[in-house]
């Protein structure tokens, strides 16, 4: 994969390759990356951090997220909110830490390590990992040792990078690279099955969605699991978005 110019502060490290670094409050610099930020979220990140405050999709979204679409976006961007307290910080940071740790998103987690994956022709996937080293973190003085590889199982990255990776058959379809763009309605589909869960199932269940086969009663029973959800929005989402194309 040929890659674009990386800023100063960003370079590629290898699967194998060992850096050290660690976070945890006695570092100088604790909490310091949970302020002036701008926190894109995944709708994995979504379903892990609603259900962690018990709140209805739309809820979440209506109180935590921020969503956007210039002209030149293919899909629409959601950010979480920010505190407005002269530091733009995070609306879940305290001053003993992040206050749902247990399910932070999965940026969080990763940083100040970041990973990007492409599919390529013959459908696999691609992926490589890069490091951030911003003036503010002090982790990289940290004697803690891991490969890029250790560091997403320390941080339980897996889970988050398979969800997150079910999207590329719809963010990197052919028709996206050629210039599709999603029109309003389109996007609020996109809102729908990905991001606000719950009204999905509620829609699904009361018969407003077409579906490409009727839903029988086990499928409707898994379905109300979230993570079960997630994965059939995804896949329905695309017949949608790109109905004559084949699924993939």
């Amino acid at each position: 994969m040929k890659l674009p110019m990386m800023p100063r502060n960003l370079s590629r490290v290898a699967d194998n390759e060992v850096f050290s670094f660690a976070c945890h409050n006695n570092v100088r610099c604790f909490t310091h990356c949970c302020r002036h930020l701008e926190l894109a979220l995944t709708p994995y990140d979504v379903l892990r951090l609603k259900n962690a405050l018990k709140l209805h999709s739309r809820e979440f979204l209506d109180r935590y997220v921020i969503i956007e679409m210039d002209e030149e976006d293919a899909f629409p961007r959601y950010y979480l909110t920010m505190v407005d307290d002269g530091n733009a910080s995070c609306v879940f940071v305290t001053s003993t830490g992040c206050s749902v740790y247990q399910d932070r998103p999965g940026a969080c987690r990763a940083y100040p390590m970041g990973r990007a994956s492409m599919r390529r022709e013959n459908d696999t996937l691609e992926e490589f990992y890069v490091l951030l080293k911003e003036d503010h973190c002090n982790g990289f003085e940290e004697k803690t040792s891991q490969t890029p590889l250790q560091y997403c199982r320390d941080q339980e990255l897996d889970r988050y990078n398979e969800k997150n990776d079910a999207l590329i058959g719809i963010q990197q379809h052919e028709n996206i690279r050629r210039g599709q763009h999603l029109s309003p309605e389109q996007s609020k589909l996109y809102t729908l099955a990905l991001y606000d869960l719950d009204t999905f199932r509620a829609k699904l269940f009361a018969g407003e969605l077409a579906t490409p086969e009727p839903l029988s009663t086990p499928h409707l029973k898994e379905l109300n699991k979230d993570e079960n959800l997630l994965e059939f929005g995804i896949t329905w989402l695309q017949s949608v978005l790109f109905p004559s194309s084949k699924l993939k």
